[in-house]
């Protein structure tokens, strides 16, 4: 399904509200775990873990704003 309803259960909140979260709180965690690495090859893979669920949360965001 490649459409969002118009109408979001409350249910349906209440998930997309914790995947928000989720991804708010893991993007955070790899910022914080990514001062404590010296080896730059990890800290760059953890900068792009942290992309994505930096992406994750602000494409989130745009579908909501979108509906």
């Amino acid at each position: 399904m490649n459409e969002i309803p118009k109408i979001i259960s409350t249910k349906d909140l209440s998930y997309i509200e914790d995947m928000l979260n989720w991804n708010m709180i893991y993007s955070k965690k790899c910022h914080m775990y990514k001062n404590m690495v010296s080896n730059k090859e990890i800290k760059k893979l953890i900068s792009s873990i942290a992309k994505m669920h930096t992406n994750h949360y602000n494409q989130l965001l745009d579908m909501l704003k979108e509906g």
